[in-house]
């Protein structure tokens, strides 16, 4: 494949950043790659995985002379990179990032765009609940969903560009306003994550219930959310502190709907239970339809004969 840019900076070694570099790699996107992160020991883990060209903890050497600069950080810390990186984005740029809010990054961000510099929030909806160098693949982005929210003045030439990569790491494209991208994700994503944590939580703090047996006897559902819960908690806080409005709205109707679930429990009305539950089985084979997960039985855990 022909190299698309002359040079891309990745801020942020984690889960997400290193499988971003592995794919630039895999599909030889850029004639120079750049890795930067704060921690020491995080960039040398990566340098151990010869993730890059070339590895940065200073973020301003890190993002000059940079085509595009791809911001894998906790949502929270955008504003701080981005009026430190500012004087050092050359004109032409195009700035980006995975986070999972675009609203809030986009208005973070903006500010401290120089004239010529193209910002593009970018989300794709991809990951683990691991996380750093170690943990990333090439192969995250396949047959999954790249939202990108560009502003109503973004610049054409950039936004196909960076759509052509997310297009080369095998993802699907879809562009959607950001505030759209914040109301869908929370219910989606966002809401599940803070259930998993409550749920989770709440069987800790049981007094009735020992943690070993909590850990001895956990079934299929509640084995599921530990996974979830051991996402990681900064990224997963700035999520929540940046999404506030659509988090609390979602929280609100589904309160509502556990309010009418439980009458329908204490009432032992039968039909509400199965109509419910019929309901949403489908949407769990419309989401297998749809490639987003694995039909085979107990979501695709080998199992011994």
């Amino acid at each position: 494949m022909s190299v698309q840019f002359g040079q891309i900076t990745i801020i942020g070694a984690g889960l997400i950043g290193s499988s971003v570099a592995r794919a630039i790699q895999r599909c030889a996107a850029t004639a120079t790659l750049v890795l930067c992160d704060k921690d020491k020991d995080v960039l040398a883990e990566a340098k151990a995985l010869r993730l890059a060209d070339i590895y940065q903890i200073d973020l301003v050497k890190a993002v000059t002379n940079s085509d595009l600069v791809i911001l894998a950080v906790p949502v929270g810390a955008m504003a701080a990179i981005g009026e430190m990186m500012a004087p050092a984005l050359k004109t032409g740029a195009i700035v980006t990032d995975v986070g999972s809010v675009k609203a809030s990054v986009f208005k973070a961000l903006k500010p401290f765009m120089p004239e010529g510099v193209h910002l593009i929030p970018g989300h794709p909806v991809a990951g683990t609940e691991q996380s750093g160098p170690s943990a990333g693949f090439a192969s995250l982005f396949e047959d999954r969903w790249c939202i990108l929210t560009p502003p109503e003045d973004c610049d054409k030439v950039a936004l196909k560009a960076l759509t052509a990569l997310w297009e080369k790491f095998g993802s699907k494209i879809e562009i959607m306003e950001a505030e759209h991208h914040d109301l869908v994700l929370a219910i989606t994503s966002h809401v599940p994550h803070l259930i998993a944590y409550n749920i989770v939580g709440t069987a800790s703090d049981l007094e009735e219930v020992t943690s070993s047996e909590v850990i001895k006897y956990s079934a299929g559902g509640f084995r599921d959310f530990t996974r979830i819960a051991a996402s990681d908690p900064t990224m997963w806080r700035d999520v929540f502190l940046n999404n506030k409005d659509a988090v609390l709205e979602m929280l609100g109707r589904f309160s509502e709907d556990l309010t009418a679930l439980q009458r329908a429990i204490r009432w032992e009305d039968g039909d509400a239970l199965y109509k419910l539950f019929t309901r949403t089985r489908e949407i769990r084979r419309k989401i297998i339809d749809a490639g987003q997960d694995d039909a085979k039985a107990d979501f695709g855990r080998p199992h011994k004969d």
